[in-house]
């Protein structure tokens, strides 16, 4: 394994560090692949994990296209309490490309703000849920970075914004307290919109949470739409299920019953993870750990060992290693890239 710490010229080093996983590349509709260069400085390492600070130079940063030449794979692992672990050093990590190991070349842990879209679900079947719904999304925004910019949006019969950056948080406490729970579930639209609407957010690293008790039976666009979309995105997702009656869940519709499996199957894809709240009371605590999570992010960056430029998917592996006393441990990342072509 290899761990390089001598950087190259900013200039450089903003080319070089182009992320594929975080921001990947996005394929338009000609095909071009376009990626976001990020001036990252991380600190000198001594083996382990360094902290790196974002720079506010990249919020509006034009779409660039380059040659990649290093992957950027951000990382949670957490333990069986769904806590982060936080003091993992460059060597607990082992990363593979098509079942190739690769030289790890950097780790650090980021806590740079975030572009948060909230998928809130307000179908009818939330009627009686509402309130732990507002306690939890108080929760996650109570415990993220404070220059975070966010959106938030309504699902029910159709997705509709409700809220975003430039409102307050008492006023999007004011508009949830209005929002009548009512109709279906179009969820897939609901990403659908939020995927599309975080394409041009603030900051290179941007994520969804999405807060529902079910699935989805009233969206225009399909699952496998949805999740071709979020595989390609530069986004990380994550979801709370609301299922009472745990640990064996009782579903009241067939929709319910799917909805869990589609939740977790999205969120995976993208380097997120989907946690079920065994009951409502538990919705905050499991916001304030989602959003304490994105604050403990390690960052892995390789040089692939092969370099075609094929515009293939790309599958990756990571393990974590050395922290048996620790085990069973979540190890969370996006599973491939799509190669430039």
């Amino acid at each position: 394994m290899v761990l390089e710490v001598c950087l190259p010229s900013r200039l450089a080093l903003s080319l070089a560090l182009t992320a594929i996983l975080f921001p990947s590349p996005l394929r338009s509709q000609t095909d071009e692949v376009h990626v976001i260069p990020r001036d990252v400085h991380p600190p000198k390492s001594d083996g382990n994990a360094t902290t790196g600070n974002a720079d506010p130079a990249l919020q509006n940063t034009k779409p660039l296209r380059a040659d990649v030449s290093l992957v950027l794979v951000p990382v949670t692992v957490r333990d069986a309490m769904n806590r982060p672990v936080v003091d993992l050093k460059t060597d607990n990590f082992r990363v593979f490309e098509e079942n190739q190991q690769q030289d790890l070349r950097l780790c650090w842990k980021e806590d740079s703000p975030v572009s948060v879209g909230v998928i809130l679900d307000f179908s009818k079947s939330m009627s009686n849920k509402i309130e732990m719904e507002t306690a939890a999304v108080r929760e996650f925004f109570n415990n993220a970075n404070s220059q975070d910019d966010y959106f938030v949006v309504a699902v029910s019969d159709r997705p509709h914004l409700i809220a975003d950056s430039s409102d307050s948080f008492d006023e999007l406490q004011r508009r949830m307290a209005t929002t009548v729970p009512d109709g279906n579930t179009a969820l897939l639209d609901g990403i659908y919109v939020g995927l599309k609407k975080l394409r041009t957010a603030r900051y290179p690293r941007r994520t969804l949470l999405i807060i529902s008790d079910g699935g989805d039976n009233h969206s225009y666009y399909n699952t496998k739409k949805i999740k071709r979309m979020a595989q390609e995105a530069d986004v990380m997702i994550y979801a709370i299920g609301i299922f009472d009656n745990m640990p064996v869940p009782v579903f009241k519709t067939i929709e319910e019953k799917l909805g869990q499996h589609l939740l977790t199957e999205i969120t995976e894809l993208t380097g997120g993870f989907t946690i079920a709240a065994d009951n409502r009371e538990k919705l905050p605590a499991i916001a304030g750990t989602i959003s304490r999570a994105l604050r403990e992010q390690y960052i892995l960056a390789y040089r692939p060992k092969n370099q075609a430029h094929d515009g293939k998917w790309k599958k990756i592996k990571v393990q974590v290693m050395g922290l048996e006393r620790l085990l069973p441990l979540h190890v969370d990342y996006k599973k491939g890239y799509i190669s430039p072509g």
